[in-house]
């Protein structure tokens, strides 16, 4: 592709909120969405939460004329949730499932069950290699108290991980989804520091939409404003991340989202609000590229900046670490109690045997409901220590993960004689480009 070549391409992503005999309207809303896509035809579609697949296959054959080619990724109990549509031929697939995904024993929230994973699809976008992902991370649920925390970050440690070691031979990498994390978020920070990808919202030059770029609304039928407290008006948590190469240049024209209310409807698309990114790929003559992977070499601030946030990660880890360690304890001794009180009933029961003679000490209903409840705590707690001890192995994997990287980067940060103010790298400017760190370097 000649250098002056230019070729726009236009991103959609919506959390779907597609929970068959749960969710509410969830077929007109499908109906409402298919029309939309075919009536808008964005170059590539990214979906989340499409818990069924007769609705993937329903979009599938509603948008055959529009996006000929699909996805579905299939993970957990009741499938990932995620779906791709695109106007380009995908010449490949690829689904990580993250290692921590919340707790089985949570099913009001019903996180476990759904396989929270990353896909990955790559596209031939005019001779461009593009890899696109898509993710649904955890759900906060209480800003107060968030126990899943843990989980959230390391499922961004594990994202970043994924996107950095197969997007090495991309020109374009795109990601799409519902993050669940405001912008400064740990996880968020995480995930753009290491990986350099850019904040659509953050770097179009103009936008239409919710005020702030928010995703979750107060104005949404669907949402209960006890979901947003403490933040009254929305927030923002869905993303359309993008960035380049040293052989292509992107920058996003456009942005949108929806505003609630579809005009001529008498509900909204989704509880959340669907993003519109307008994105221009460039490709780059070899100085060009070569000159812009020298300005963006990591300076000692970015990697100063680099370590404060995965130290920060690994502290949020630790305390996952010790609060799955006293829940595994205590599942523990729980089924010791569990144990002693069945062998407590045997005893007792063994007695009209060793005494000839003697009574039985209780009626056979009450030893049979005894032993059931001992069984029962017995399997009970059993499962949990499993759990637990699977959620250990997983975060102590993470957290030594992060110690090695913390050494790399602090090996690096000593070939730089003076480092920056300390109080300076906590939060970027708004004109901040992650992507001018790449650790791999």
């Amino acid at each position: 592709m000649a250098n002056a070549d230019c070729v726009s391409v236009r991103v959609f992503t919506l959390n779907c909120w597609g929970i068959r005999f749960l969710s509410k309207h969830r077929p007109q809303r499908y109906r409402m969405i298919g029309d939309m896509l075919c009536k808008e035809e964005h170059d590539i579609v990214l979906l989340q939460e499409v818990w069924s697949e007769k609705d993937y296959l329903y979009l599938k054959k509603k948008l055959a004329c529009c996006h000929p080619h699909s996805h579905y990724f299939k993970s957990g109990v009741i499938g990932s949730g995620l779906a791709i549509f695109t106007k380009h031929r995908i010449h490949d697939t690829f689904l990580y499932r993250y290692s921590l995904n919340g707790y089985p024993y949570m099913a009001h929230h019903g996180d476990w069950f759904g396989g929270k994973a990353v896909g990955m699809a790559v596209l031939n976008i005019n001779n461009l290699t593009a890899n696109v992902y898509l993710t649904h991370l955890h759900a906060e649920y209480s800003r107060e108290k968030d126990s899943y925390l843990p989980h959230r970050v390391v499922q961004a440690w594990e994202l970043q991980q994924f996107i950095r070691h197969t997007s090495a031979g991309a020109d374009v990498v795109i990601l799409g989804g519902d993050l669940n994390m405001h912008p400064q978020d740990l996880g968020n920070r995480l995930l753009m520091s290491y990986t350099g990808l850019r904040d659509s919202y953050l770097e179009t030059t103009k936008f239409d939409g919710c005020e702030n770029g928010m995703t979750l609304i107060a104005d949404n039928p669907f949402i209960s404003k006890k979901e947003l407290v403490p933040f009254e008006k929305g927030i923002r948590i869905d993303y359309i991340l993008f960035k380049g190469s040293s052989k292509t240049d992107i920058h996003c024209d456009f942005m949108s989202t929806t505003k609630g209310f579809v005009p001529d409807h008498p509900f909204p698309y989704s509880d959340h609000e669907a993003l519109t990114a307008h994105l221009s790929l460039k490709s780059l003559p070899a100085e060009a590229g070569s000159d812009q992977s020298k300005t963006r070499d990591s300076p000692g601030g970015k990697l100063a900046e680099l370590v404060d946030i995965l130290t920060e990660a690994r502290t949020e880890v630790k305390v996952g670490l010790h609060c799955a360690e006293r829940m595994r304890y205590t599942a523990a001794r729980t089924g010791v109690m569990g144990l002693a009180l069945l062998f407590l009933e045997l005893a007792i029961a063994a007695v009209p045997w060793l005494a000839l003679g003697a009574e039985q000490p209780f009626p056979r209903i009450s030893f049979y409901l005894l032993a059931t409840l001992c069984f029962a705590i017995l399997l009970t707690t059993f499962l949990l220590y499993v759990f637990y001890t699977m959620e250990l192995k997983s975060l102590q994997g993470a957290e030594d993960q992060m110690r090695l990287a913390v050494g790399s980067l602090q090996e690096k940060l000593r070939g730089f004689p003076v480092a920056q103010p300390h109080n300076a790298l906590r939060r970027p400017s708004v004109g901040h480009d992650p992507s001018a760190l790449d650790p791999e370097k």
